[in-house]
């Protein structure tokens, strides 16, 4: 175990006495707007989970997706961000036994096997490790740390991801904005953005997605607003616009309206490539399994719920899909996830003994 960078980090190690027997484990859910750890304790394996959840302590920090503020401002966030959790838990490292880190932008076993080597060098060796994609966490939430099913992730970027009871797996999108995450809260504003300009320019028709959005970031002129998005086009930075777009949708503007019902067809699609590539609906297409609905962009508004249409869309080829909408964060699924795979591993050990 070492110190990855910023010694300081873990200065407050120094002055935590821990019990011996408290035992800790860690849930992260990194993204691209924020990083959320989770502390809790390790609880007696059974059927049922205690409710409310044992939460030691929780810690916030920025965007940790590397492909968005690069590998060195990823793992410095997501060191922070561990740290503070055990601080305000007033545990150490040598008490924790697991930990799962789910974070957007890990998309290949390389993306894994790099963080759990820079994730090996932070913690003591007896700590389980597993790193997934965050759409795996937002999944566990809903399902309260069993994969199965499917999630369909819509904030600032967007991913469907699913597993069978057997362990299958299967994504569609989550490449980011460049490749199409067309029905990401990104993919929405800067949609809205260009409709801005069209408008302008003469090459689309009038929008007050123009005057609406111009207003909201005190400009001028739509000339000023190459200037404002070049200026800092981070994915989180551009959704925040997605609240525009909605009001200008509801106050019945067609260029916004139809941005939003393609958004919806995006997502829809991303959820029935999964579903079909797993076969969740079985052969007639009729089985049940969770969908859990997790993202901003999926919460409801006034007359615009993004979350309802996408729904509907996805009713009419799959009527078993039963939509979820978690009761606890994903940094919470993270933890159980990594709950389950520690109890499994001390399981498996225990028989092989």
């Amino acid at each position: 175990m070492k110190r990855y960078r910023n010694g300081e980090i873990w200065d407050f190690e120094h002055e935590v006495a821990v019990a011996t027997n408290k035992q800790v484990i860690l849930g992260l859910d990194g993204g691209t707007t924020s990083t959320v750890c989770i502390c809790m304790p390790i609880m007696p394996f059974s059927d049922a989970l205690p409710d409310p959840l044992p939460i030691l302590a929780r810690a916030v920090a920025g965007c940790s997706n590397h492909n968005s503020v690069g590998e060195t401002a990823a793992r410095e966030t997501l060191e922070q961000v561990m740290a503070d959790a055990l601080s305000k838990s007033g545990s150490n490292r040598s008490a924790v036994r697991a930990v799962c880190l789910a974070v957007s932008g890990v998309n290949h076993p390389t993306d894994q096997q790099r963080i759990l080597t820079w994730l090996r060098d932070i913690f003591p060796s007896h700590v389980k490790l597993y790193v997934r994609n965050d759409a795996v966490a937002a999944l566990a939430s809903g399902t309260m740390g069993k994969l199965h099913g499917c999630v369909l992730i819509a904030g600032t970027g967007t991913i469907a991801y699913g597993f069978t009871e057997d362990g299958g797996e299967a994504r569609a999108a989550g490449a980011g904005p460049v490749l199409g995450d067309w029905g990401s809260g990104y993919g929405i504003a800067a949609q809205a953005l260009t409709a801005v300009i069209r408008d302008h320019d003469g090459r689309g028709p009038h929008t007050t997605l123009k005057s609406t959005i111009l207003q909201t970031l005190g400009l001028s002129s739509a000339d000023e607003l190459i200037g404002w998005t070049y200026a800092d086009p981070s994915w989180a930075r551009i959704a925040a616009l997605v609240p525009v777009v909605v009001s200008c949708a509801e106050a019945g503007d067609e260029v916004a309206n139809k941005i939003l019902k393609e958004a919806v067809q995006e997502l829809a699609l991303s959820v029935k490539a999964v579903v079909q590539r797993l076969r969740l609906c079985g052969e007639d297409g009729k089985n049940s399994f969770p969908l859990v609905m997790v993202g901003g962009v999926l919460e409801a508004n006034q007359s615009w719920d993004i979350g309802r249409e996408v729904m509907d869309f996805i009713s009419k080829d799959y009527p078993g899909a039963l939509p979820v909408w978690p009761k606890v964060e994903p940094a919470v699924g993270a933890a159980l996830l990594a709950w389950n795979e520690f109890m499994k591993e001390c399981l498996r050990e225990a028989y092989r003994k």
